[in-house]
């Protein structure tokens, strides 16, 4: 029985990362294609409880898409539970333009938020990113981004592969894949942690012609970490970072050293 695979991004149901990420598994099995009829860069894993959802049908590439007026995590839920109505065997989120590494895009990438999703519901997941140059061009219409995505395309495919025929390891729920921008045949593989940080987080204030002040949330990227993490994989070596996430974020501490806060 051929694999049921559902794919989703958070960059947009048209933008180039997800014609790429189905070349990963267009072989693979039955492709369903759900994911955001617009950017949704940052949500994380947002869900939309107070209004309702609508559901069009797009072309990618002359496969039929659906495209969901709502978050990755929405594309996900209505990709599983109103189109295809069965659980997959696998989730690919991607490929999300701009790196996606640290806890800080753990918790707000709605690429990563998507697959979360997923594998909140025990379906094995796999987020992929690639790497930019400028940070500007991670919003930028993303339709007719040019990027060489082959080699990205095929280690997705090696990994996605064997995950449908091996499944996660124990206690793994989520692979995070980042490729680096520049990338060959001989990039180097690294199985890494999280990094703690990637943006340095800073505030702009301005103020607009009437004299009030408005706010940008902003910062520059931390480019240097420890051996073994991703940051330091993808951003310091320039080498593909694959790191296990597991959906218990409950602390390994030994309970007993919190007993005396209460």
């Amino acid at each position: 029985m051929s694999a049921k695979i559902l794919l989703t991004n958070d960059d947009g149901i048209y933008a180039a990362g997800i014609r790429a990420a189905y070349k990963s598994v267009a072989d693979l099995g039955e492709v369903t294609i759900v994911a955001p009829a617009m950017q949704q860069s940052g949500v994380g894993r947002s869900i939309s409880i107070f209004e309702p959802l609508r559901i069009t049908q797009a072309n990618i590439n002359g496969t039929t898409a659906y495209a969901v007026g709502g978050t990755p995590t929405d594309s996900v839920i209505l990709g599983i539970f109103s189109i295809m109505k069965q659980m997959p065997d696998l989730v690919l989120s991607g490929f999300n333009v701009g790196e996606n590494v640290s806890t800080d895009t753990i918790t707000t990438s709605g690429t990563i938020g998507a697959a979360l999703e997923a594998a909140s519901y025990g379906v094995p997941a796999i987020a992929a990113s690639v790497q930019v140059t400028e940070e500007r061009l991670k919003f930028d219409d993303l339709r007719d981004y040019q990027h060489d995505f082959e080699i990205g395309i095929r280690f997705v495919k090696r990994v996605a592969k064997n995950v449908l025929g091996q499944g996660l390891p124990e206690n793994v729920d989520m692979l995070n894949i980042n490729i680096p921008h520049f990338v060959g045949e001989d990039t180097e593989i690294e199985v890494t942690r999280l990094a703690r940080k990637i943006f340095k987080t800073s505030v702009d204030e301005r103020y607009d012609p009437r004299g009030r002040p408005y706010y940008w949330i902003a910062g520059n990227l931390i480019r240097e970490e420890a051996e073994g993490t991703d940051v330091h994989a993808v951003m310091q070596k320039g080498h593909i970072s694959i790191t296990p996430i597991s959906l218990d974020a409950t602390s390994s501490v030994d309970f007993s050293q919190i007993e005396h806060l209460f």
